[in-house]
């Protein structure tokens, strides 16, 4: 089966319909809204949260016009975590790019993430679907209490059950919201919504877990931060669970394991390379294959059509993309 990026030809229409929506939030507000979506639009992104609302509402019969709308909500929620996130980070870059709190001070930067999160709620309330505009209020409010949980309660805890409930508030909510708000604007029963409810949360939790392998994987040029950047936060992720689990004689691994952070960065970088070179590293995506494995199953339980197919290659290539 292919593991290219051919998924995102059926929907590069539909995926410029919504960047135009996105923009066309701006107007009639100040310009510097603008100019700051702009920016924001401009700096990239795979859209696979669209195009994944997109070609689930396509393989569900949703009305196309509804679910364009439906995914310009997503990606524009999405898009204002994202500026919110980069300012609570004091990230300077994303992707290669400046971010907005890099050339606009903090309360500009909070207000802009506001500005967003009111037109992406504006977008879900025109697909007058009550069911998906109250699923989206709900990720929303998952989302943000998983950040407060984050910056207040998750700082040097090496516990998994945790982990697996930072990364769904952080990530997997928005993929499964994807995939439910699709098939709540579509003509399909209970038991097809909550299947591709499950396959959303699958292919989240999955994304999660490769961008957390990246952080220790990847080089700093290529991740706009530190490698192991979590890690000198304090943020506990799966591959340092993995060698926490199987090290745990490690001097470094036990002040963690203990409940104490690292506060040098010479035992950061050392703990960083021995993750690197350990097989925390492999164990961390086979979990994640686990999870793509599992999504897969639910998709082939829905019938078989062009849009089926294209969610298989999806599925695959989250954990076979670059960063």
């Amino acid at each position: 089966m292919s593991t290219t990026t051919s998924f995102f030809i059926p929907v590069q229409e539909q995926i410029h319909r919504v960047e135009g929506l996105m923009r066309s939030q701006a107007e009639g507000h100040n310009p510097d809204l603008k100019a700051a979506l702009d920016h924001l639009i401009a700096s990239g992104g795979k859209r696979i949260r669209p195009t994944l609302t997109i070609l689930t509402g396509r393989m569900l019969g949703a009305d196309e016009d509804r679910a364009v709308t439906l995914a310009a909500a997503i990606e524009l929620l999405h898009t204002a975590t994202l500026v919110h996130d980069d300012l609570i980070d004091g990230s300077l870059l994303r992707r290669g790019i400046p971010t907005l709190n890099s050339r606009w001070s903090p309360g500009a930067t909070v207000l802009t993430g506001d500005f967003l999160f009111a037109r992406a709620a504006k977008l879900a309330a025109d697909t007058e679907s009550v069911p998906a505009i109250s699923l989206f209020a709900t990720t929303l409010g998952i989302i943000v209490n998983g950040e407060i949980t984050q910056l207040f309660n998750s700082r040097c805890r090496a516990d998994r059950e945790e982990y697996y409930q930072r990364i769904y508030a952080k990530t997997a909510s928005l993929f499964e919201t994807c995939t439910t708000c699709a098939a709540l604007i579509s003509p399909v029963d209970q038991e097809t919504t909550d299947l591709v409810r499950q396959y959303g949360y699958d292919i989240g939790m999955a994304f999660q877990i490769i961008d957390d392998v990246f952080d220790f994987t990847s080089d700093q040029s290529k991740l706009g931060k530190p490698v192991g950047s979590d890690l000198r936060q304090g943020l506990i992720t799966l591959p340092t669970l993995h060698f926490l689990e199987n090290h745990p004689d490690d001097e470094d691994a036990q002040e963690i394991i203990s409940g104490d952070c690292l506060y040098y960065d010479e035992q950061v970088g050392r703990l960083v390379e021995k993750i690197r070179a350990s097989d925390a590293i492999a164990s961390s995506l086979v979990e994640a294959n686990n999870y793509v494995d599992q999504a897969l199953e639910k998709l082939q339980r829905l019938p078989a059509c062009p849009e089926r197919s294209y969610l298989e290659e999806l599925t695959l290539y989250i954990t076979r993309r670059n960063v």
